[in-house]
């Protein structure tokens, strides 16, 4: 049983280190090619249109379900979580300073690979039989490439993969919590398995109403306290950032607790981080953002853009400043427990409180990555099962937060990575053979009078020229 258990975490291993890597760069590198590099020629007009436009109402030619700013901390709730918190230190104590620099590019091209998931998810959605627009992978796979084997593959692939990463992320809820404030992993998967069946029983506009409150808030509180050290820190600022930049491009020598790298170890270590933060690519978020109401896919897929510089450039940066400028990567054993840095790192600026807000910022991460990775696979069973099976995975999912809570993970986890890898494959697959569709749409969105050149008032002059 060991010997098949360390074949499973050595496969994992594998796919998720060069292969998978190299695979993600080169999809990012094409699509964001082929689409005219639209997330750096529009960074303006997508700041404007998402970030700009929170309090206005929507246009009432718009379909959906739920608002577009809905279905963009729908998707944070799932992204944003443990990963920017211990993923971070791990891609510094191992890769150097300079992975975050890496981090900083893999992410800009995730855009592109993120945006064309969402332009597809919004593009071939439909109704369900409850009313609700649902869409992503297994329907554009489906609809788009008549390949509903393919949407049948993701959909098993995903479903197998959110019960694993519920149970996972309930054991990492109750030992943060028992170690933090000593409370029984009984209480705390009791407590956590209510809180998700509460809101995840209520369907996407229940979910979807719980995260834009609640994402809003354990953004804020996350970064408010990293900015606060920051400021303290505010002489190491030019330090941290030459770091970043210089060791990037060269090999760093150890330093107290950190044990050297080198550049491909730089590149390695900020491309993981940056892909398992944003989660480009492994097809969850179009899930989400299927729902939301809008008058094109491709005012949608520019919130998908938002989505990845929020979670990565924000948010990892965030933890990265944090810990480089309180120095604390550079201590002794830091590399035997990089996971620990980030709770090190805030307890060091702020006291016993840096280290609650840490703890507290992880439950509620946690909270509500299961609560929308629910949805996700209770959206899969749907497409399989009907909406009865849908249900039932429902029950099953709520269940699992408290086998997780109470150590039933930890012989399942080192297949977490292996099902991400069969959801990832797939679907890039069919996010470069359907990219014609992405750009002809990211085409008629920017030349059409009703849309771009409406938005930024030369709809009028346009429509004269035409005529």
């Amino acid at each position: 049983m060991s010997s098949l258990l360390d074949l499973v975490v050595d496969l994992s291993d594998w796919i998720w280190g060069t292969p998978m890597i190299i695979f993600l760069l080169i999809s990012g590198i094409f699509l964001t090619i082929r689409l005219g590099f639209f997330q750096f020629r529009y960074a303006y007009y997508i700041f404007t249109q998402t970030i700009g436009r929170l309090f206005k109402k929507t246009d009432n030619k718009s379909k959906g379900t739920i608002s577009p700013f809905q279905a963009l901390t729908t998707a944070l709730a799932c992204t944003i979580g443990a990963g920017n918190i211990v993923g971070v230190p791990v891609a510094i104590m191992f890769g150097g300073p300079g992975a975050i620099f890496w981090m900083w590019v893999i992410s800009l091209l995730a855009g592109a690979i993120k945006f064309s998931e969402v332009v597809l998810a919004v593009q071939y959605r439909e109704k369900n039989e409850a009313g609700e627009f649902v869409g992503g992978p297994v329907y554009y796979m489906t609809k788009g490439l008549n390949m509903k084997w393919l949407g049948m593959w993701f959909a098993i692939a995903l479903m197998v993969e959110v019960a694993i990463s519920i149970m996972v992320q309930g054991n990492s809820l109750a030992s943060s919590m028992q170690e933090t404030f000593n409370v029984n992993p009984v209480v705390t998967g009791i407590i956590a398995m209510a809180l998700v069946g509460i809101v995840i029983i209520g369907g996407i506009k229940r979910i979807a109403n719980f995260t834009e409150k609640f994402v809003p808030f354990m953004i804020f509180l996350y970064l408010g306290a990293a900015f606060l050290i920051v400021i303290m820190n505010f002489n190491m600022i030019g330090e941290v950032l030459g770091l970043i930049f210089g060791y990037a491009f060269q090999p760093m020598a150890a330093v107290g607790g950190f044990g050297g790298a080198a550049i491909a170890q730089a590149i390695r270590h900020g491309f993981a981080r940056g892909v398992y933060s944003n989660e480009a690519g492994v097809g969850t978020a179009p899930i989400a953002h299927a729902a939301a109401t809008t008058d094109h896919p491709v005012r949608q897929g520019i919130w998908a853009v938002t989505e990845v510089v929020i979670d990565t450039v924000v948010v990892c940066s965030a933890t990265a400043f944090v810990i480089l400028s309180t120095g604390v990567w550079q201590n002794s054993g830091a590399s035997s427990d990089p996971e620990a840095l980030t709770t090190v790192a805030f307890a060091y600026g702020l006291g016993d409180a840096g280290g609650y807000i840490v703890t507290i910022a992880l439950a509620f991460f946690v909270i509500s990555t299961v609560i929308v990775l629910s949805y996700y696979g209770e959206k899969q069973a749907e497409f399989l099962f009907g909406l009865n099976g849908a249900r039932v995975v429902k029950v099953v999912y709520v269940l699992a937060v408290l086998v997780g809570a109470l150590g039933g993970a930890q012989t399942v986890w080192s297949l977490l990575d292996i099902s991400l890898a069969a959801m990832a494959i797939p679907n890039i697959i069919a996010l470069l053979l359907l990219s014609k569709e992405v750009v002809r749409l990211k085409n008629e969105f920017f030349t059409s009078p009703e849309f771009y050149l409406k938005d930024i008032g030369r709809a009028t002059n346009s429509a004269k020229k035409t005529s």
